[in-house]
């Protein structure tokens, strides 16, 4: 039996989807982590990007800083995690090293997407009374949002990928099948994980292009 064939097999076997150890219940906590995690990253980065994005002063050095995270890899950053106080917080590790590694995606393109909002607009909106507040939710933010969800549709996806590190500090997720698999030197098993991992990966990207086709067109950038 080729591995492909015994891949398959183990993914349509029912026994593999029931239980705490099933299909169902890891892929449940994979999307618990990734949506969690992604929430968090939006959450610090977006309000430094926006504010920094309207001031137009300090973005592009957060933007440099929060770049410095991609250069030093995620499972790195996670094993350094564990070894400090951090370690002991269950999921910890891992929320924090993914929320590092999701930052600069959102970063980077809602300040840009800020930056690059039609100047000429801005100076109208000033031009007609607005306050620095209005402004920005009013005039920047919409002009800016379809940058703004390019960074969070890039986010999502590489959260996705890389949230199979969980199960290397012992949490959950769809990497467990994976270790699980290497555990049992079941290559059929690893196989069937990693294509778990990749066809979320491709299901999340999809949300995110049917989302934006069904949104206004001023949320895509058109007219």
């Amino acid at each position: 039996m080729s591995t492909l064939a015994g891949a398959w097999q183990w993914l349509t076997d029912p026994a593999h989807w029931a239980g705490d150890d099933g299909i169902r219940h890891r892929l449940l906590q994979h999307l618990v982590l990734t949506v969690v995690c992604l929430v968090i990253s939006c959450v610090i980065a977006l309000p430094v990007a926006l504010v920094l994005g309207h001031l137009g002063k300090g973005g592009a050095l957060a933007v440099n800083i929060s770049n410095v995270g991609r250069a030093v890899p995620t499972f790195a950053l996670l094993v350094l995690l564990l070894l400090t106080p951090i370690g002991t917080w269950g999921e910890g590790p891992t929320v924090v090293a993914l929320v590092l590694f999701a930052v600069p995606p959102l970063l980077t393109n809602a300040y840009v997407g800020m930056r690059e909002a039609d100047r000429d607009v801005v100076r109208a909106a000033r031009g007609m009374g607005m306050t620095g507040r209005q402004t920005l939710f009013r005039v920047e933010l919409p002009l800016a949002l379809p940058m703004v969800m390019t960074g969070v549709r890039i986010a999502a996806v590489q959260l996705v990928a890389t949230a199979t590190i969980a199960a290397l500090a012992g949490g959950g997720g769809l990497g467990r099948i994976i270790t699980a698999g290497f555990n049992l030197a079941s290559t059929p098993q690893v196989v069937a994980g990693a294509v778990l991992v990749a066809v979320f990966a491709l299901i999340v990207e999809g949300i995110f292009e049917i989302a934006e086709r069904l949104a206004p067109r001023w949320a895509r950038g058109t007219r």
